[in-house]
């Protein structure tokens, strides 16, 4: 099986998708907005880890000056799937939680660092806000 065709078994294991095509869909999707979120070594590195073809999504895009928060990444998802922003959401966490176990911990944190708070849901992690001294 190759990297690619893991990937999308993995997505649609955490998505229960009903299919590879549309666990596809929806991972391409994912890929094609989060390509626009992030720059530097961290976009490089995300992009290093992932297999040639999806790679190739998400390095297509050209970033945008400063990323989105989660909602309005949410609300893009849900316009390009054509679906509620509960779908997208269910959506964005399940292909954000497979790239998760992809890249490891340690660039999950760089990524997340990058991005604005409350995209750690996303990703299946806590969205923990420091409390002030």
């Amino acid at each position: 099986m190759t990297r690619h065709r893991r990937l999308i078994q993995q997505v649609r294991t955490l998505g229960r998708y009903a299919s590879d095509e549309e666990a596809e869909r929806v991972l391409v999707a994912v890929l094609a907005l989060l390509g626009s979120q992030l720059t530097g070594d961290e976009r490089c590195d995300l992009a290093s880890v992932l297999p040639e073809r999806a790679r190739a999504v998400f390095s297509s895009q050209i970033p945008l000056p400063a990323p989105v928060g989660a909602p309005a990444f949410v609300e893009a998802l849900a316009d390009v799937l054509g679906t509620s922003l509960t779908a997208a959401r269910w959506d964005a966490s399940s292909v954000l939680a497979a790239l998760s176990d992809l890249a490891g911990d340690r660039l999950t944190d760089r990524v997340l660092a990058q991005l604005p708070h409350g995209w750690a849901l996303l990703f299946g992690r806590a969205d923990l806000t420091p409390v002030p001294a």
